[in-house]
């Protein structure tokens, strides 16, 4: 699919290039800023049901549905309501062949371009911060298993509809192609600081780190048009992660620091 048919309108409304990042950013903030308040209902919610305290668990699983499953799309249906544009606005579909193959494509590229960092980062002993998901899986590997269909299901899918399929799209009504997909990136990596544990320079390797994958993500959103695209190949790349933690942990614990750092 072309990159006209994946939302781009220079033309159409939508003010300034200024105003689109802006937008774009503030769009990235509310969707943080509005797990705060879910978080909280769901939380309050969670201990009333089961009368048990929250432990690092419980708050890993309530946070992804606070801010995936809840606080990210309802940012991106309030956006889409304020427009009057309706979901149309982030066009979906089953993925065809041609779709398929850039899911393949960029799950692969993703995969070669963190293993290249990785040994790059090794090499250089360059400290990356530690992903408070991640540690809570390995301090608590049975949850491992449950976390892979959180992220093809819940988590891929919540990022992808905000990040591409709004805040990108909104991008590519004022820029051309690459210039609105680094710019939903710079709105997409940085704030996952928040998730992270370590000094500010290990946690600026691993946000440099996301740039990668976020990229691909908004490239190939570019390219088919489908937001599907985007969320199948970030869920798999996400569940790929928990799937090769889990092996680690069950067959070479020693190594299993060496994932706290992947984000």
């Amino acid at each position: 699919m072309s990159t006209e048919s994946a939302g781009a309108d220079t033309g159409s409304v939508g003010g300034s290039k200024l105003r689109a990042v802006v937008v774009a950013f503030g769009l990235a903030v509310l969707g943080f800023a509005l797990a705060i308040p879910v978080g909280v209902v769901v939380a309050n919610a969670y201990v009333a049901a089961t009368g048990s305290e929250l432990g690092d668990v419980a708050l890993l699983g309530l946070s992804l549905v606070s801010l995936q499953g809840i606080a990210f799309p309802l940012t991106a249906w309030l956006y889409v309501r304020y427009r009057g544009v309706g979901w149309d606005y982030v066009p979906a579909s089953v993925p065809d062949r041609s779709d398929l193959k850039y899911v393949v494509g960029a799950y692969v590229g993703a995969f070669a371009a963190l293993y290249a960092i990785s040994a790059v980062l090794a090499v250089t002993s360059t400290e990356a911060a530690s992903n408070t998901g991640a540690t809570t899986a390995l301090e608590n590997p049975e949850i491992i298993p449950y976390m892979i269909p959180l992220n093809l299901l819940l988590i891929g899918p919540g990022e992808e509809l905000l990040f591409r399929g709004v805040l990108q799209r909104r991008l590519r009504e004022r820029f051309s192609a690459w210039p609105a997909i680094l710019l939903a990136s710079m709105a997409f990596a940085p704030l996952h600081i928040f998730a992270l544990s370590g000094s500010l320079s290990a946690a600026a390797v691993t946000i440099g780190i996301l740039f990668v994958p976020s990229i691909a993500f908004g490239y190939i959103y570019e390219q088919t048009g489908n937001i599907v695209v985007p969320a199948l190949t970030h869920g798999l790349y996400n569940a790929t992660l928990f799937a090769l933690m889990w092996v680690v942990v069950a067959f070479g614990p020693e190594s299993a620091t060496a994932l706290l750092a992947v984000p």
